[in-house]
């Protein structure tokens, strides 16, 4: 007789690195690999549980002393925005916007290049060659789509985010645009278009990925109306921003296997004979 034994995915924790976004605090991630005919499907459910997508790896922030990282995303029915989002969107209504599917221009990486020379020059993806920027746009094993946004009358590339296309809204995966430009606030831009395609695709929420109390680089995602948090196992609506500061963040962690054995994974799961 045979029998057929549920292929479950092999959750992994890097090494402790500097946090990029607190000064004096250490960085490690729980991840999967993201890969097979289940990959659509772990994808949306570890999503909707705080995870992000990096190429085929799932990961979510499991630090050892810190917990300040929170998984943020709009409720895109409760979003309304505020004076300057809607100023943003006066100063850029001379882009347009094109979904392509994910493949690396040239283009693309010359923008991505200056981007990262301009504003994280000493971030962890500072060295970046364009091989390593097309495995990044192009390795994904889900519905991902690259959103470029380009000047209606010259067309030069001036935005591009790579975004997936979960269940249950749109992941904004990676976004970059021209630092000379940064008066234009485009990455908010951004942000308000993809709420935008979701409301039009009848997709609940943009996935914003994580947001970080105390950081000056993650500051912008707390002023769009709508936003959750996913905190203590489940998501609920962010009401005061200050309430969530890295200095009273609670300190703490569970233990690995406790966060492992606490993951839902999909319903249907592939199995192998």
């Amino acid at each position: 007789m045979r029998h057929t034994l549920p292929i479950a995915p092999q959750f992994y924790v890097t090494a402790p690195q500097p946090c990029p976004y607190l000064p004096d605090r250490m960085e490690r991630k729980l991840f999967t690999a993201l890969q097979g005919e289940g990959a659509e499907r772990l994808n949306n459910a570890l999503s909707q549980q705080g995870f992000r997508r990096s190429q085929n790896v799932l990961y979510r922030p499991s630090c050892a002393d810190c917990a300040a990282c929170l998984s943020a995303r709009i409720d895109v029915a409760a979003f309304q925005p505020s004076r300057s989002q809607k100023r943003a969107l006066r100063r850029n209504a001379h882009l347009t916007r094109r979904a392509t599917s994910p493949w690396a221009t040239d283009e693309q990486y010359e923008l991505f290049r200056r981007y990262l020379d301009s504003r994280h020059a000493d971030g962890g993806m500072a060295d970046m060659d364009v091989f390593e920027f097309a495995a990044m746009i192009e390795e994904t094993p889900i519905r991902s789509r690259v959103i470029e946004y380009a000047h209606r009358d010259t067309r030069a590339l001036t935005a591009v985010s790579l975004t997936d296309v979960l269940d249950d809204g749109l992941s904004m995966v990676y976004s970059f645009y021209d630092p000379d430009l940064h008066r234009d606030s485009l990455g908010t831009h951004m942000i308000l278009d993809h709420i935008d395609i979701a409301r039009e695709a009848d997709l609940p929420y943009v996935y914003l990925g994580y947001w970080v109390p105390g950081s000056p680089k993650m500051g912008y995602k707390s002023r769009f109306s709508g936003l959750e948090i996913y905190l203590g196992g489940r998501w609920q609506a962010m009401k005061n921003p200050q309430a969530h500061d890295a200095i009273q963040h609670p300190l703490s962690t569970d233990p690995i296997a406790e966060q492992v054995a606490n993951i839902q994974l999909p319903d249907r799961w592939p199995t192998r004979d």
